[in-house]
């Protein structure tokens, strides 16, 4: 072979023609059924029913960030709400690595075994970046997303404070229409998400590790103030003796704050969600403050409570969208902000330009 007609080592023979999965007919009925959009009053009926692909496009619904889908959306919580409302919401956190998923899975059987229906919203971290997420909840709980009768939805949390996923309270509405009993919330647990999560849950359920090192810091107030259990998880093999005097610690430290407005007082246990030790008295637990806030009219004074501080939060957000949507800010928002870049105004000038163009055009 001559040298002009030298063959790199980088060149590719032609292969073999990868035969036809699909045929062309059927790719084409897919895509169209992808395409297709569903009515509002269709996907209502579907999810009162207990259907779980409708739940989980209507759950897609309300997330989405286009203006277009947010009158759909919110026919569709509004056609569900009257079914609602007929759930234990649970709020789960910790940091990462207490087994969070590993706990909610071993929770969520135990609770299944029992005939409850169970829905868990998970809410996991987003690239500041690429906004991407792991999204890995269904990988880490596989045997509880393989039951009927538990549902799990990982949403990233985009830019909303702390984690906690933009439309998570509309969720929980939906997942209740769907005739899901038991409401799970887990956060990302990186500090932010707790105080939102709180404002949408029942219970809120603190899990913890022995021997981190943090006993002492739970005499802080922030986490542990809201929380209605601490659950030192892991208390298994060699780890069980730390995780009893982890639970004596917890306990004194619980002590030291003021009783809550429910008259509850927090209670400490220890479980390990591998062995499932201790995963019923948990749920024991939860079921005896449900019963003692029922009682005191405490549980649905929360409830109506919760529910202002979300139609004030609701409007905070329109607000918001619709500031940064409208043309006027578009056209007029870099030029601002290489006036305060260039230190022409002060950031205040500017935000208060920007606020008076938004009112002259609305």
């Amino acid at each position: 072979m001559s040298k002009n007609n030298k063959i790199s080592a980088l060149s590719e023979k032609d292969g073999v023609n990868k035969p036809e999965i699909l045929s062309s007919q059927v790719a084409k009925h897919i895509q169209a059924f992808r395409k297709k959009e569903i009515l509002a009053t269709e996907l209502i009926e579907k999810i009162i029913a207990g259907d779980k692909v409708a739940l989980s496009r209507a759950i897609t619904l309300i997330e989405s960030t286009n203006n277009n889908h947010l009158e759909k959306a919110n026919a569709v919580i509004n056609g569900c709400l009257p079914f609602a409302n007929k759930s234990v919401r649970i709020g789960i956190t910790g940091v990462p690595g207490v087994g969070k998923s590993t706990f909610i899975e071993a929770f969520g059987k135990h609770l299944t075994g029992l005939g409850k229906k169970v829905a868990v919203l998970a809410i996991d971290p987003s690239s500041t970046l690429s906004h991407g997420s792991i999204l890995g909840d269904k990988t880490r709980m596989e045997e509880l997303v393989k039951d009927e009768n538990a549902f799990i939805r990982p949403s990233a949390s985009g830019e909303s404070l702390g984690g906690v996923a933009r439309k998570t309270r509309e969720a929980i509405i939906l997942c209740e229409a769907c005739g899901f009993d038991t409401i799970i919330i887990e956060t990302v647990g990186v500090g932010q998400s707790e105080t939102a999560v709180h404002s949408m849950v029942d219970f809120f359920l603190l899990l913890k590790i022995a021997g981190a090192g943090d006993e002492l810091q739970g005499i802080k107030r922030g986490i542990m103030e809201m929380a209605d259990a601490v659950v030192i998880n892991k208390a298994d093999g060699d780890n069980i003796q730390k995780a009893k005097m982890a639970k004596v610690e917890f306990n004194r430290a619980l002590h030291f704050f003021p009783p809550k407005s429910s008259g509850w007082q927090p209670k400490v246990t220890t479980c390990s969600a591998v062995t499932t030790d201790g995963i019923a008295a948990v749920y024991d637990l939860i079921l005896e403050y449900i019963s003692h806030t029922t009682t005191s009219g405490y549980f649905d004074a929360k409830r109506e409570e919760q529910n202002q501080y979300w139609m004030l939060e609701t409007i905070n957000e329109q607000l918001k969208n619709s500031f940064y949507n409208h043309p006027e800010i578009i056209k007029q928002l870099e030029l601002v902000k290489q006036q305060v870049l260039n230190h022409e105004i002060s950031p205040f000038s500017g935000a208060q330009l920007l606020l008076e163009a938004f009112k002259k055009k609305t």
